[in-house]
């Protein structure tokens, strides 16, 4: 006759039917039409710089990521995401070979480094971004326009450019395009340098053909909107972003409507609405405390708006994010919940409405109370 085992098993006993891979799985399927979209702007270079950059991901998660004794796990899809939303931030002319330095650093700075998922201090697909701003800053800025003719059918040439060269056929792709040169404006830069103001359709939408842009920000709130709708992202954050960078940008425009542009083109142009719907909401980098995540958002609002105007790039987003989440610990320190009954630690409550000390609470309650049950002599 076997003897039945018991298994003894820590809390919590009751859990609930998400998990990191449910969560992670529906944060990649938001993301496809937002790639898919990516690819309609600029075509097959844009198609590969995904593909490099993910599988780049990838393959740095199984290396470098370690839990326990076992590689990394990528069934948890966590590499995807940074992946994809790595290539995202990049030019869709970068170089490919660029583009898989981005992703080996992304994971093995951004993530390994610090012990794998849930461990990392600051986004990974924005570590990734920061590097190679900083090694490459040519190819950084380089742009095209979107919706260029024969975007499905030829690479843009700096796409395939060999490890420190430039391409051959650059010039000639130039010409045929009648184009002036490879790098092209975004709104920020045609803004910050030009003083020109893109109208509102070409920025909620990025159908604009004479400018180099990036996702769509209306088709991004609406991938947004269905994953705060299903639970898998906190809506404070992006609420406390875009609030505090309108308000800050209000502020300005109102002081001197002539050097600073309105509040909704700060809002809608570059990667603000990007990285405030999938960066700034990564639950790893993020405070938990529900005030921690109206400081953490206010903060990066802020920052974006102040290095867009004061500093010498056009676009402050993935530093403030950066910025966010080294002071995330902090945030979540000094914005703990009080418990329920108890005053604000270190400060007293005497004095203050309604407050009963412990002794004064005593001496009200009725002697009989403690005589009821007295035993008899």
């Amino acid at each position: 006759m076997s003897t039945p085992l018991l298994e003894i098993i820590s809390a919590p006993h009751l859990k609930g039917s998400r998990s990191v891979e449910m969560i992670m799985r529906h944060v990649v399927w938001s993301l496809l039409p937002i790639c898919a979209f990516y690819v309609l702007q600029y075509g097959i270079s844009a198609l590969a710089s995904i593909i490099v950059v993910t599988a780049t991901c990838l393959y740095a998660e199984r290396a470098f990521v370690r839990t326990g004794t076992q590689a990394g796990n990528l069934g948890d899809y966590s590499a995807v995401i940074t992946g994809l939303l790595l290539a995202l931030t990049l030019p869709p002319g970068f170089p490919l070979w660029m583009g898989a330095v981005a992703g080996l650093v992304a994971i093995a700075l951004g993530k390994a480094l610090f012990g794998g998922i849930g461990f990392n201090v600051f986004n990974p697909a924005l570590v990734g971004r920061a590097f190679v701003q900083a090694a490459f800053p040519t190819s950084i800025a380089t742009y095209t326009p979107s919706f260029l003719g024969g975007r499905f059918t030829e690479f843009i040439p700096s796409s395939l450019a060999w490890p420190l060269m430039t391409p051959a056929d650059a010039a000639l792709w130039l010409k045929l395009k009648n184009l002036d040169a490879l790098a092209g404006a975004t709104p920020l830069a045609k803004w910050k340098f030009d003083g020109v103001v893109a109208n509102a359709v070409e920025l909620l939408t990025s159908l604009s053909g004479h400018m180099a842009v990036g996702p769509a920000p209306a088709l991004v709130l609406l991938c947004g909107l269905y994953l705060a709708a299903r639970r898998f992202m906190d809506w404070r954050i992006p609420i406390a972003i875009l609030g505090s960078a309108a308000l800050t940008a209000w502020l300005l425009y109102a002081i001197d409507p002539s050097r600073y542009p309105n509040p909704f083109f700060m809002l809608f142009s570059g990667g603000l609405i990007l990285g405030a719907v999938y960066m700034a909401t990564d639950m790893v980098t993020s405070p938990v405390t529900p005030a921690g995540m109206w400081v953490y958002g206010a903060l990066i609002g802020l920052l974006t708006v102040v290095i867009r105007y004061y500093s010498g790039l056009p676009e402050g987003v993935m530093y403030a994010i950066l910025i966010a989440n080294a002071a995330s610990p902090l945030i979540e320190k000094v914005t703990q919940p009080v418990t329920f009954g108890r005053g604000v630690p270190g400060r007293s409550r005497e004095g203050t409405p309604g407050y009963v000390s412990r002794t004064d609470a005593n001496a009200a309650i009725p002697k009989k109370r403690f005589l009821r049950n007295k035993p008899k002599k």
